[in-house]
């Protein structure tokens, strides 16, 4: 942590930045795994809704 100290005695505390990044593109298998991913949570969401509209 990097932590200043001003003329009044004052701390200021200041957190450490990660090291930026350039995020590489998915693939092809990684974007087949987020269609599954993606189809099951709307049959989730889906059977939810329906749940809650059948109780209510």
């Amino acid at each position: 942590m990097y932590t200043t100290v001003n003329e009044d005695g004052i701390l200021n505390n200041y957190a450490t930045e990660p090291k930026v990044y350039v995020a590489e593109y998915p693939a092809i298998w990684e974007q087949r795994k987020y269609l599954v991913q993606g189809t099951l949570a709307a049959l989730f969401v889906s059977a939810l809704v329906l749940v809650a509209f059948a109780a209510s």
